[in-house]
């Protein structure tokens, strides 16, 4: 069983690449929503939590845990390590590598947490790459959460939700802050945090068609093959359903996740609600 946590909804995202590449894998997904998102607490806050969620997890048996988490990651993902040597611990990271070697302008842009682009791990990548492209770096204050309060709404009634208004608006205004954007400007965004790629339709719309967005699910779910010593005929990247096997647990309301993950993930799913204060 592979463990996927995040501080809500976001990771479905890294969750949806692990059931594509291993569908036969049992997952486990935990959404700490009723103390998160993350991205604008006290570190803290953040390692106290991962390790609350990480024991937890450790105790329902499974073989891996996928920090599913950018801000959880950037954090808190030594710590988890150190607390569990034996267990292979998958975390998530900005795509600025792959970001410079996509870009003909030279000129990346970066959306993430505030706490993601704070801490030390962050800043070393960025120190590391700082001589062969031009980072916008935008913290992007009030997106996860806005992605949130949408995660579970039908998108059929886009046009008459204030929420997805409110989101949209939100989104917009953090990829105006890159400056231009396309040919002549920003060419290549970085999703930063595993929230913003479940928006991604909306977010290409805004950036326009010349505009490359970048995320990590993809990557994390061979990283994780890879951890498991999966053989090649394992895997299935052709995203077929397989017996996919997903419980979803959430210390907020498992209600929401659960319809979030059948927009985003598809089923079959069961959710339960997790008291873990």
């Amino acid at each position: 069983m592979i463990g996927v946590y995040d501080s809500g909804v976001g990771g479905l995202s890294v969750l949806r690449s692990l059931t594509e590449l291993m569908p036969d894998r049992p997952y486990i997904y935990v959404a700490d929503s009723g103390h998160g998102p993350y991205g604008e607490r006290e570190s803290a806050h953040v390692i106290e939590r991962a390790e609350r969620v990480t024991d937890w997890l450790v105790g329902r048996g499974i073989e891996a845990l996928v920090v599913a988490c950018n801000t959880a990651t950037a954090v808190a993902v030594e710590q988890l390590r150190a607390a569990h040597p034996a267990l292979p611990i998958i975390g998530v990271e900005p795509a600025l590598k792959p970001a410079v070697g996509l870009s003909h302008t030279r000129r990346i842009g970066v959306m993430a947490t505030r706490a993601t682009l704070a801490s030390s791990k962050f800043q070393r990548l960025l120190e590391s790459l700082r001589d062969q492209a031009h980072f916008e770096i935008r913290a992007c204050d009030g997106l996860a959460m806005a992605i949130e309060r949408c995660a579970d709404l039908d998108p059929s009634g886009q046009a008459q939700s204030e929420l997805l208004a409110e989101l949209r608006a939100c989104a917009m205004t953090h990829l105006q802050a890159l400056g231009p954007l396309g040919d002549k400007g920003v060419d290549v965004v970085v999703l930063g945090c595993t929230h913003y790629p479940l928006i991604r339709p909306l977010l290409q719309e805004l950036a326009g068609p010349t505009v490359q967005l970048l995320d990590t699910g993809p990557a994390i779910a061979r990283q994780t093959h890879k951890r498991l010593g999966e053989s090649a005929d394992a895997a299935d990247p052709k995203g077929t359903q397989g017996t996919r096997d997903i419980e979803l647990v959430s210390t907020g309301q498992a209600a929401c996740l659960e319809a979030a993950a059948r927009r985003w993930v598809g089923g079959p799913l069961r959710s339960t609600t997790l008291d873990l204060p």
